[in-house]
């Protein structure tokens, strides 16, 4: 039997996790030393690099002293919880990645919160100790609080500390004495993650992740819990729904640094993948032929927003992407079905649209900003919270938001979240910036981000993530500035802008082709404003002096992804294209929307 240890990296956003994990690559001689200075081996999808965030999971793993240490990269966001649910699953124990000078963050007790009911052993990392106001001490403590309020064993509670800096490349018991390399860690994870245990008898194994290859199609990865798994063998597939279908394993796999190498056989207890399986979700068990004994699927959390996906029917259809029928994005829905959990998508009355429902904006942000890289056009709707009757009541997601911003900003930050429902639970002074808790319903959090940062001159650190579902806490004041709209197609001349610079802000730059009914800026009042772009100077053979000034305009605003969803009413769309992110009415017609309004 192969001396196995199973991991689970657990940290908050941007406290040095997969950088980590590049150092413990290293380790196992699998980079050379030489490898672009800078550039993280993990995160290699291409949005992940420039949010710095991981948002799909990944096994990777390698040999240290004779003992194979799997790594299992989980994400931060309380929005993936779908990935982190599963992924941890796999894992004996886990690596607490802890930031030296912030502590643990709401999103590192997420994670955390899932890990210690799974009963996985910690192993706690204070990383960035090199940094000049680091307190290592008292984050220990506040470590210790946190796994007490989360009602750690005893063993549990018994964890083995490493500082260090992953940047740096070291780790020590000690954090004034630092080391050569990061051995220490590697070490402790030897010694304090128990093995996984093993369990005799028929095979068991849990789906808990897929692969997919164009080659062999989906490939089916997982842990195995029980027996011994070979190539060839038939099993047993046990679906969630209770029915039993025979199949057979073609090739098997095990992880290998960063990538698979097939082998003819895998123990209990290790990580592999299984090729040749067919029609399998995550959450299935593989078991035996003739005696199948299937293991208790994963649960997930249920999603908690809603947004309409559409074809794009705007005047400019088909101008700047390849995909963009209903068939196309009907079937990229499904295949994201395959892999992504938490999400759920239900067609509508209308063949062209589709309700797709996820964990939150950010969720479905990543999965829109994926498919436009990919070249697909479509048009989302306004993001929407998910009610529930619970006993003859209406129910709303509600969610713990913090926010970490300096002092002099603190008193707007609470009259902002008080007014959208927000109750203040906690108020904590550290140094010079004051640390903010509050319970809020998700609609408050949506569009929040903005005007926050805007309120803080950008000093606010905001996380948040979903608590439960409680009753409806009432109306909340949406933004109350209407709209600009065009009321032409055409090009947008710089003439025109500049007349109307007084009624608002914009959205674009002269010389931009726009449509009739596209949203091109933010009227000052309330209420809508339908005005002519497409107007240039009449020329007249008359010369004046002074009227021939040079126009000045105030910069354009841009939007991203998740700030245009965040802005935008319910009777508007965001355009997506690969080129393109722009705002628009649902009803193009200005007549149209009048009508509307009547009958509504």
């Amino acid at each position: 039997m192969q001396n196995i240890r199973n991991i689970a990296i657990i940290a908050h956003v941007d406290h040095g996790k997969t950088t980590l994990v590049d150092k413990i690559l290293l380790a196992g001689q699998l980079f050379r030393e030489n490898q672009n200075a800078g550039e993280l081996i993990l995160d290699n999808n291409d949005l992940e690099r420039e949010r710095g965030i991981t948002i799909l999971s990944k096994n990777v793993s390698i040999n240290y002293k004779g003992t194979k240490i799997n790594v299992i990269d989980t994400p931060g966001h309380a929005d993936f919880g779908g990935e982190v649910e599963r992924v941890l699953n796999m894992a004996d124990g886990c690596l607490l990645l802890v930031d030296a000078f912030e502590g643990p963050m709401p999103q590192t007790r997420f994670v955390l919160q899932k890990a210690i009911q799974l009963g996985l052993k910690p192993i706690v990392v204070i990383n960035k100790v090199d940094k000049p106001n680091c307190r290592p001490e008292e984050v220990h403590e506040m470590v210790f609080d946190l796994m007490f309020s989360l009602d750690a064993t005893e063993e549990q509670l018994d964890f083995h500390t490493i500082y260090g800096s992953a940047k740096q490349g070291w780790m020590s018991d000690d954090w004034q004495k630092p080391t050569e390399d990061i051995t220490p860690l590697l070490d402790a994870i030897v010694k304090y993650i128990p093995a996984p245990e093993i369990l005799e008898g028929t095979p068991q194994m849990l789906i808990t992740s897929l692969d997919y290859s164009k080659y062999v199609g989906r490939i089916a990865v997982g842990r195995v819990h029980r027996g011994e798994l070979r190539e060839n063998m038939d099993v047993s597939l046990c679906k969630r729904d209770g029915s039993i279908v025979k199949t057979r394993i073609k090739e098997l796999n095990t992880f290998e640094g960063l990538g698979r190498v097939k082998v003819d056989s895998v123990q209990c207890g290790d990580i592999c993948a299984l090729i040749g399986i067919d029609n399998f979700d995550i959450g299935d068990s593989i078991a035996d032929i003739n005696n199948p004994e299937p293991l208790p699927p994963i649960d997930i959390d249920e999603p908690t927003m809603s947004m309409l996906f559409t074809i794009n029917d705007s005047p400019f259809y088909g101008k700047e992407g390849k995909f963009v029928t209903s068939r196309h994005i009907h079937d990229r829905l499904m295949r994201e079905l395959d892999k992504n959990l938490a999400l759920r998508v239900e067609l509508t009355d209308n063949q062209d649209a589709w309700m797709v429902y996820g964990r939150g904006i950010l969720h479905l942000s990543i999965l829109i900003e994926t498919m436009r890289r990919e070249g697909y056009e479509l048009q989302v709707g306004q993001p929407k919270v998910i009610i529930k009757e619970i006993n003859g009541v209406k129910h709303e997601p509600v969610e713990q938001l913090s926010i970490n911003l300096p002092e002099e900003y603190s008193s707007k930050i609470i009259d902002l979240v008080t007014r959208r429902r927000g109750e203040l639970i906690e108020m904590e002074t550290k140094r010079e910036r004051v640390f903010l808790e509050f319970i809020i319903p998700s609609r408050g959090i949506i569009g929040i981000n903005n005007t926050a940062l805007t309120l803080s001159a950008g000093e606010a650190v905001i996380t948040h993530r979903f608590l439960e579902f409680q009753p409806w806490k009432g109306d909340i004041d949406k933004r109350s500035n209407g709209s600009i709209i065009a009321s032409e197609s055409g090009n947008a001349f710089a003439y025109a802008l500049d007349k109307l610079q007084d009624r608002g802000r914009f959205f674009l730059e002269p010389q931009t082709d726009i449509y009739m009914g596209q949203i091109v800026g933010e009227h000052s009042k309330e209420g809508d404003l339908v005005v002519n772009l497409t107007k240039s100077k009449k020329l007249t053979n008359v010369r004046a002096s002074g009227t021939d000034d040079k126009v000045k305009l105030a910069p354009a605003i841009k939007f991203s992804l998740e700030e245009a969803l965040e802005y935008i009413k319910d009777d508007e769309y965001v355009e997506v294209t690969p080129v393109s992110i722009r705002l628009r009415k649902i009803l193009l017609n200005e007549n149209d929307r009048k009508r509307g309004a009547k009958s509504n």
